[in-house]
């Protein structure tokens, strides 16, 4: 039985508890937050306000950061020098350096590390990863995806419109579906980008470029109550698959539609996420390689490096 500790009990933390706690090899045994109000719904876990002191206290196999971004790489290191695997909430950081900085000192001390990239587990993400290489609809030509809400104001000490620690949209949505691009067709060989920035707003549009097809990506937190939604359209070929609403469908050139079923299961907390299992896939999968003594690759540092290095030119 692996024992796992999470720190940061914020937003993204109700999509990871729930999947902790629904598989069976492992156990979710404390939970460390500064705010203890936010640890008052788990009694039945050790719980604690101070990070150091979780360490010295629990033995812990895995540990779990859904911190603040400005906080990931630093967490991590301490725990991984402890000998601690670790699934680290995306982005690894706003700095290119700390991506060497978190592998390095996992290969070190021989533990498994991860950045929770969670689209790269999506089903339907997934679905069109394979649809690309297999070429069943035949070339891709274009794509849209976006990812649009309003801005948070339910962050701790209101750090996510603190540009210097958040990256605003690029790091917090945009990085999203730019990561997905990357892992799914490689980085593209240009950038086309848009940005209209204001205190309480931030709106990103960017198309990128590859050989044969064009993806347009856009992201953002209207300063006005805009409802959350992602979703993408790509055009291939002999059809077209789109996504959105928890909804997947592929409209063939013949006429025919083909539905997919919903892989939508549960809630996954407070800031209006959309209902999937791929936060439990992207678990289930650090857990199997941590078990197996294997590296997680399915998340590669080359690829992150990649990611960071166009984030950093929006």
């Amino acid at each position: 039985m692996l024992k796992v500790g999470l720190v940061g009990v914020g937003g993204i933390s109700g999509a990871h508890i729930p999947a902790w706690e629904s598989m069976e090899n492992v156990s979710l045994t404390a939970l460390c937050d500064i705010r203890s109000e936010r640890l008052e719904r788990y009694p039945d876990k050790r719980l604690y306000t101070s990070f150091d002191e979780m360490l010295e206290k629990e033995e812990l196999d895995i540990l779990d950061i859904c911190l603040p971004t400005f906080l990931h790489v630093d967490f991590a290191v301490r725990a991984m020098e402890r000998g601690i695997h670790v699934l680290c909430e995306k982005p690894i950081s706003l700095r290119l350096e700390d991506i060497r900085r978190a592998y390095d000192t996992a290969g070190r001390n021989h533990v498994c590390f991860m950045v929770a990239q969670v689209l790269r587990f999506w089903p339907e993400y997934e679905l069109l990863k394979k649809l690309y290489e297999s070429k069943k609809y035949g070339e891709l030509l274009s794509g849209t995806m976006s990812r649009l809400g309003s801005y948070p104001k339910w962050s701790w000490d209101n750090w996510m419109l603190d540009p210097a620690r958040s990256g605003m949209v690029p790091y917090d949505l945009h990085i999203h579906d730019l990561d997905f691009l990357v892992y799914a067709f490689g980085t593209p060989q240009g950038v086309q980008k848009h940005r209209a920035m204001r205190p309480n707003q931030d709106y990103v549009s960017a198309v990128y470029e590859y050989p044969g097809f064009f993806v347009t990506a856009e992201a953002s937190w209207y300063a006005a109550p805009y409802p959350f939604g992602a979703g993408f359209r790509f055009q291939f070929e002999d059809a077209l698959i789109a996504y959105g609403q928890g909804t997947c469908t592929i409209y063939q050139n013949d006429g025919q539609i083909l539905d997919l079923p919903a892989a939508a299961q549960g809630d996954t907390g407070s800031i209006n996420l959309p209902k999937s299992d791929a936060y439990a896939e992207e678990i289930r999968y650090f857990t199997d390689c941590v078990e197996a003594g294997r590296f997680p690759d399915k998340v590669k540092p080359q690829e992150l490096s990649e990611v960071i290095k166009i984030l950093n030119s929006l």
